[in-house]
């Protein structure tokens, strides 16, 4: 009881301050109810971003990752903190400069109207159809496990975990749908303080465990004991192998932190560009500490496993099992609470950006042209309900999905990097015409699809069954048979990104646009950058430069 009444007097409070917060908001304009009015500030973007960034799937499944391959899987944390740094210096300058609202407005300045289109239905395709529905089916696992909603409520675990998606489903709509952006960005802020002190607290315990009390002590054990697990340089065969880092992995993150609507938009919203970049770069520092809470928690699981103090069975249930055992019964509300939170703010941000992508790149360029401001954001907000209804039917689904984080990863790749090339080629070129955007993006998805859906599973199964037949058994010899079949999909995503490059550029070359793009400053907020940006982004770099090399065996 006590920790239900934590759990909602935290979560209540949250949405007090949100409420507060936006009271005086002019959300009848795009830009109000968008981007809260473009006056979003430097720790506010910097906790949207990251709790739009962490949820159930990522807190669960990279842990997991780690339990399995140890600490080189914290790439997708530490190599976050370089793209962030790079979107702060190259791209936020020319979107602010630009005055956008989405994403896809850019494409359709550079390029033509039917390529923005087609960038938003990949978009809202790919959060429809997989990161919402995936959201709220990993939140309400956590959730109905946490609180034993079976138990407590006398039900079936789908009828629980059906409860669990609508009660997180329609919380999260009202947030994101009701409230707009500021409100999404306001509880990001606050969920964030208490997703961090919360998160360290978990393998703060665990090293207590395992140290006799002392987390210092604990952390000589762990490293002692399973030394090769502290490697920074993945294997072949392992999630994360250390090639990847310089091909596809960079790729992902600068799509995922520059170009992606749902986590771009929070510097969109910046009140300045100073205020924007400073809120980037905070981002990107709290980055560099995400392992603590994502990877070492996934390790501790290992070890007290190995060591009988752990019952965990598969990879994904290795942080819950570890915050059961250790996290003391008076703190399991305000966690549940905090981790509800980051459950809501990648549902309520994921959603935001949806009906911002379909308001002002759908309805207001394709279906009424000439709606008002006040128009547009109504009929954005019944889209949102919607698409909200229907992740929330979709989601049950999703439990035969196998891994959920390796799901995401393959899924995502089939629209990051084709538009993240479009984009590129858009900012680096004045000539490339639209044909070739149109070519690049569709040609990317395509061959992308083929790749990993059709070839690559047939090459793998194909080189295991002939590994097999000629007497492997070991399953370690098995994996790495299977990993050396077929390219990473990683490394195919560098492969299909370089070719995508020289084919628009070849076009570009042949068939140029009659006029020279020239970007325009339409003077919405001031674009005067951080002074500091260069040094203190290049002290970042160093930074996961250091960590890199300190752990590489």
């Amino acid at each position: 009881m006590v920790a239900i009444l934590s759990f909602l007097g935290f979560t209540l409070l949250v949405a007090f301050i949100s409420w507060w917060s936006v009271r005086k908001t002019d959300e009848t304009s795009s830009d109000g109810y968008f981007l809260g009015g473009r006056s979003l500030t430097a720790g506010v973007i910097a906790g949207s971003l990251l709790l739009t960034n962490l949820s159930t799937e990522q807190i669960v499944g990279l842990n997991g990752s780690a339990y399995k391959d140890g600490l080189s899987v914290m790439a997708w944390e530490t190599l976050a903190a370089i793209s962030i740094v790079v979107t702060a210096i190259f791209l936020l300058p020319r979107y602010l400069k630009s005055g956008l609202t989405t994403v896809p407005q850019f494409l359709a300045e550079r390029f033509d109207t039917s390529t923005k289109t087609i960038t938003s239905i990949l978009f809202l395709s790919g959060y429809v159809i997989v990161l919402l529905p995936v959201i709220l089916y990993s939140g309400s696992v956590a959730v109905s496990g946490m609180f034993d909603i079976p138990q407590k409520l006398g039900v079936s675990d789908t009828t629980a975990l059906v409860i669990c998606i609508w009660g997180i489903g329609v919380i999260g709509s009202i947030y994101a749908v009701f409230g707009g952006l500021k409100a999404v960005a306001v509880s990001d802020s606050i969920n964030a303080v208490g997703l961090i002190l919360g998160g360290v607290l978990i393998p703060v315990f665990g090293l207590m465990a395992i140290g006799d009390g002392s987390v210092f002590g604990g952390l000589d054990t762990l490293v002692s004991a399973n030394p090769e697990r502290f490697d920074s340089t993945g294997e072949p065969g392992q999630e994360v192998p250390f090639a990847t880092i310089f091909t596809g992995m960079m790729l992902v993150q600068m799509f995922y932190w520059g170009t992606n609507q749902q986590i771009i938009q929070r510097a969109l919203g910046a009140k300045n560009l100073a205020e924007g970049q400073k809120g980037l770069l905070l981002a990107s520092f709290l980055k560099i500490l995400g392992p603590v809470i994502l990877v070492l928690p996934g390790m501790i699981a290992f070890y007290m496993e190995a060591t009988g103090k752990l019952e965990v069975g598969i990879a994904d249930q290795a942080y819950p099992s570890l915050v059961r055992e250790v996290l003391p019964l008076p703190l399991v509300g305000f966690f549940a609470a905090v981790l509800f939170g980051a459950i809501l703010s990648s549902f309520n941000s994921v959603l935001n950006s949806s009906v911002t992508l379909f308001g002002i790149d759908i309805y207001k360029q394709h279906i009424n042209k000439e709606a008002s401001e006040r128009t547009v954001v109504k009929y954005g907000k019944i889209f949102g309900v919607c698409l909200a209804l229907a992740a929330m039917f979709i989601a049950p689904l999703i439990a035969n999905a196998g891994s959920l984080f390796n799901y995401l990863q393959k899924i995502n790749g089939i629209y990051s990097i084709p538009i993240f090339t479009i984009i590129i080629i858009g900012y680096t070129t004045k000539r490339v015409p639209a044909i070739a955007a149109k070519i690049g993006i569709i040609s990317g998805s395509v061959l992308y699809i083929i790749s990993e859906f059709l070839v690559g599973p047939s090459m793998r199964a194909n080189a295991v069954a002939e590994a097999k037949a000629s007497g492997v058994t070991d399953p370690a010899a098995l994996n790495l048979v299977e990993a050396g079949a077929y390219p990473h999909y990683l490394h195919v995503m560098a492969i299909l990104f370089t070719a995508n490059i020289i084919i628009m550029l070849i076009i570009g070359k042949f068939y140029p646009r009659k006029e020279p793009f020239e970007l325009t400053y339409t003077k919405k907020v001031d674009i005067t950058p951080y002074k500091y940006l260069k040094p203190v982004g290049i002290i970042i770099c160093l930074i996961v430069v250091g960590i890199y090399i300190y752990f590489a065996k």
